[in-house]
């Protein structure tokens, strides 16, 4: 059970009753006979409860240990399933996660999928329990029981909606599910429920609140639209965009807005800022951290995703951005994308014989750490050493998720002997930021016919990548040595700013160059480069229907340089999902009553 600490959300002296409280997972055991209700039928053990609820967005607290499987980021289901990532480390270790590479070998008994499944209904259940007991709990004003009840229906919405896109055929588990009515179905889409519970939210949440970790009606709102974009309804999701576009605000009561620099979305010194509009909330030196397992608040790099053998984290080099995502960045003699896909061609971004010299967006080298190019302030990336198995995991390592050498001992925990000083920070993981706001909006603005409004979306993202004063610039030398100082850990920014770290250029679209032809190309590239190893990817491409074209076409570039890669084959109609667990089928229909049914293909 997870130690619940929320500093961003309540005190610690309410939270202790959430310790004997959720222990239940729907659709993996029975969850009645745990706890009698009335026990924290008051304001404080509902809220309790309710934090609860709040403790597994961040992935880590159902499943037992590592949880790689559950993670916030989705880095496997969205990352490595898709063309910006490896698996990482060696092809043995979390070798669940190895047919997420490959399809061919991914079956319903796969020991990744039943953590996602169990977090997420879990997490569910938690909401649950939350409107239940709120129910019948004595002295809670009208205004404070709609409020709880906004933010575990938000909460509830939220974990159906992971488990819809990475499962699709899923059950929706509200509050009168249980041993007692099992009368329920996988067979009935749960988009309108999903959208039922999001817009009890956006009526009834406030804007602000003091604790900022809280959802607000604009994360809400957010939210529903990204329902909307998942199902095409770009009609429904338009106006709500532009209206957080024009009014949206986060909990804290600052107005949505990128920030200056683009790298600061992933600094824990500048987490919760204008351009997050929901995070899973992490924090460090509360008492929770142990030396491995458990479920400690701090993030494990979700989940050791940090260089093999040097640099931040001591272990374990998962989750190593793919080719094919280097060669994205190049752009061409006007700084902009290769939409034409030309970037897979020619040189190769990185390569140690003969590597691309070429121009580059300047996000490559806050999202991508390469050999020879700062990696914040821990010197030179160098390279393969940095690397666990270069075979199967190329020549890069993960960037968004690390923190800075200056930082340790700050934003890392000191709690236990090993994992705890290295590899536990206080990183929130995006889960929704500003940028998908505005990129969203251009989808929408393509499909009302209004192309020079998708234009300027897109062209507020690509102008914060260009501003110089954002980018990686070398170190200074001095005496010899590089100076690493001169990265900024509380800004992260460069404070010398002499020479950029590569060949940069990065322009705006004009309209010759963002047309009603390549307008949705544009913008799904943009949502690539802007949005890279965050976990969209993969759903991305399914939303998109163009999942099985882009991945085929990945893996045939890859298959002759990555063993992983060899016999891999994306199945249309099949791996758009992922399989239902097999465990979960056969205790649910083990009565002969058919209440799951397995993924098309599975």
């Amino acid at each position: 059970m997870k130690s619940i600490k929320y500093k961003f959300l309540i005190s610690t002296a309410i939270v202790v009753i959430v310790l004997v409280a959720c222990s239940k997972e729907f659709l993996n055991k029975p969850p009645l006979g745990t706890l009698n209700p009335s026990i924290v039928a008051t304001e404080a053990g509902v809220q309790g409860l309710l934090i609860g609820a709040y403790s597994l967005v961040d992935g880590n607290g159902s499943s037992g240990d590592g949880n790689y499987g559950s993670a916030a980021s989705n880095w496997g289901y969205g990352g490595v399933a898709s063309d910006d990532a490896y698996k990482g480390s060696d092809p043995t270790d979390v070798n669940d996660f190895a047919p997420f590479e490959k399809f061919i070998s991914l079956t319903p008994t796969n020991g990744a999928v039943p953590q996602k499944w169990n977090l997420c209904y879990n997490g569910a259940q938690r909401c649950n329990d939350v409107i239940n007991t709120l129910a019948i709990a004595p002295g809670i004003s009208a205004a404070t029981q709609t409020t709880i009840t906004a933010q575990a229906r938000f909460l509830r919405a939220f974990f159906h909606m992971e488990l819809k896109k990475v499962f699709n055929n899923i059950i929706y588990a509200d509050e009168t599910v249980s041993p007692a009515n099992t009368d329920v179905t996988n067979e009935t889409d749960v988009w309108p429920r999903i959208e039922e519970d999001l817009k009890y939210a956006i009526t009834n949440l406030p804007e602000t609140w003091s604790e900022v970790g809280r959802v607000n009606k604009s994360a809400a709102k957010a939210f529903l639209a990204k329902a909307y974009m998942f199902q095409k309804k770009f009609t429904d999701a338009y106006p709500i965009l532009q209206d957080l576009i024009a009014n949206g605000k986060t909990s804290g009561g600052t107005k949505y807005a990128l920030l200056p620099h683009f790298y600061s979305n992933f600094n824990p010194a500048q987490k919760n800022s204008s351009e997050s509009v929901f995070a899973a909330q992490t924090s460090v030196q509360d008492g929770s951290s142990v030396d491995w397992g458990g479920s400690p608040n701090g993030n494990y790099g979700d989940i050791l995703n940090f260089p093999y053998n040097g640099g931040p984290g001591a272990c374990c080099g998962f989750y190593n951005p793919s080719q094919d995502l280097a060669n994205a960045f190049k752009t061409d003699a006007n700084g902009l994308p290769l939409l034409d896909e030309s970037y897979a061609t020619g040189a190769k971004v990185g390569d140690p014989t003969a590597p691309y010299t070429g121009t580059l967006d300047p996000r490559i080298d806050w999202t991508i750490g390469r050999k020879g190019i700062p990696y914040l302030d821990w010197g030179n990336h160098p390279g393969d050493a940095w690397i666990r198995n270069v075979l199967n995991d190329g020549h890069f390592s993960p960037m968004k998720n690390v923190y800075a050498a200056s930082q340790k001992g700050a934003f890392t925990d000191v709690g236990s002997s090993y994992w705890g000083p290295t590899e536990l920070v206080a990183n929130n993981v995006n889960l929704i930021r500003y940028a998908d706001i505005l990129l969203w909006a251009a989808e929408c603005a393509v499909t009302a016919g209004d192309i020079p409004t998708a234009m300027g979306y897109v062209n507020q993202v690509r102008s914060r990548a260009a501003n110089p004063t954002g980018w990686v610039y070398k170190y200074p030398v001095v005496n010899g040595v590089a100076d690493v100082t001169s990265y900024d850990a509380p800004t992260a920014t460069f404070k010398d700013q002499t020479t950029p770290a590569s060949n940069y250029k990065i322009g705006l679209y004009t309209a010759a160059t963002f047309t009603s032809e390549n307008a949705i190309k544009a913008i799904q590239f943009e949502r690539r480069l802007e949005l890279a190893m965050e976990g969209h990817r993969f759903f991305d491409l399914v939303r998109w229907g163009i999942a099985a074209p882009t991945i085929n076409t990945y893996i045939a570039r890859e298959k002759d340089a990555r063993p992983l890669k060899q016999d891999a084959n994306f199945v249309a109609g099949k791996n758009e999902y992922f399989p239902i667990p097999l465990g979960t089928i056969d205790n649910l229909n083990s009565d002969g009553k058919i209440r799951v049914k397995q993924n098309p293909g599975y």
